[in-house]
């Protein structure tokens, strides 16, 4: 799994089953490898480049993730079935019919002869859908006990239950554009909100910001860094051209987030919402500045698990069992979530699966 905050590609072992209808998961190895400043820069501008170059970076991404699978697999003397994986996202446009996931499958599937399932996206978009949120069948089936799941990752997303179907969507950017904040300040990412922390809001740019057309309505829907770059990003470079200081403006950005999360939850919980249960995963958790502003806004429970493994690769998991499900021929994406066509079975299979489908 490789996000848009762009820290570096998750590896997660699981060990996933089902009986009679109830499954059960295990996070058995995992880890994370940096993005080497060479990868951080091709990708973050990949968007940018000619054909060639694009295509040339999908072969060569799919090696390197190949060789890092390899290498993963070895270390810790796994027995693997197969690979799922998310790619990087490069292009996400629904609205004009495309996303893109580099990443070539049958790269990473040539370099660990293991079989692979990737490209879980474009079948959705292909039916009309948002192509995103991918994980609430997992939040459905894994994580029933919550009544909300909520990922920090580069975007915000949540998902629920409402009127008898899973629902989610995009709520809005987070570490995509906190890491950047912080990146100007000589730092990867806001360690435990120390940054925020020291800053004061600046209520014009939060006014501005809270305004944003994304933010007024509840429905399907999702967003990807073309989205940061056209409309959210140029509102906080005018702020930071008149000189506010790079923790005024983290502090700001840390009160909008969370301010936007406690108006999803709050719409989706009614008058119970006091006994609503949410799950905080992804490295925007480990933000405690973030999530004293959210508890501060929000009435509902909010609980980041103990199980470390759970909060920093839990979307990992979920893409490992987006797998599972495909390769059992069973619904991965669900319309309701994602506003497609119909629900359906995504993602591309590479590679020799006789062995798992015998």
């Amino acid at each position: 799994m490789s996000g848009t905050s762009m820290d570096g590609v998750d590896l997660a072992y699981c060990n996933i089953s089902e009986e009679n209808g109830n499954w059960n998961y295990e996070i058995l190895q995992t880890e994370t490898i940096p993005y080497e400043e060479k990868w951080r820069v091709r990708l973050s501008q990949l968007r940018k480049q000619n054909a060639l170059v694009y295509l040339k970076t999908h072969t060569f991404y799919g090696h390197y993730l190949g060789q890092i699978c390899r290498e993963f697999i070895e270390k810790h003397s796994l027995e693997v079935d197969f690979i799922s994986s998310h790619g990087h996202t490069i292009f996400h446009q629904p609205e004009a019919g495309y996303t893109s996931q580099i990443g070539d499958g049958s790269a990473i599937s040539a370099l660990t002869g293991l079989p692979v399932i990737n490209d879980f996206r474009v079948l959705d978009v292909a039916l009309y859908g948002q192509g995103a949120p991918l994980v609430p069948i997992g939040d459905q089936l894994l994580f029933s006990e919550y009544d909300f799941c909520l990922n920090l990752g580069g975007f915000a997303n949540i998902s629920t239950h409402s009127e008898g179907q899973r629902i989610a969507f995009d709520i809005g950017p987070c570490n995509i554009v906190l890491n950047r904040i912080a990146r100007k300040l000589g730092e990867a990412y806001d360690e435990a909100g120390k940054i925020a922390a020291s800053g004061s809001i600046n209520y014009e740019l939060l006014k501005e910001l809270d305004a944003l057309s994304y933010y007024q309505e509840f429905k399907p829907k999702s967003i990807g860094r073309e989205w940061v770059n056209s409309e959210f990003w140029p509102k906080l470079r005018e702020y930071e051209h008149n000189q506010v200081p790079p923790e005024n403006l983290m502090k700001t950005l840390v009160d909008h987030i969370s301010g936007q999360i406690a108006d999803a939850i709050e719409h989706y919980s009614g008058a119970d919402i006091a006994n609503k249960k949410v799950l905080i995963t992804g490295g925007g958790a480990w933000n405690t500045t973030l999530i004293d502003h959210l508890k501060s806004q929000c009435d509902a429970q909010m609980i980041v698990p103990d199980n470390d493994k759970l909060v920093d690769y839990k979307e990992a998991l979920l893409f490992a069992f987006l797998g599972v499900l495909r390769l059992r021929q069973e619904t991965n994406t669900l319309a309701s979530v994602t506003g497609a066509q119909r629900d359906s079975i995504g993602g591309a299979m590479w590679g020799d699966f006789n062995r798992l489908l015998n």
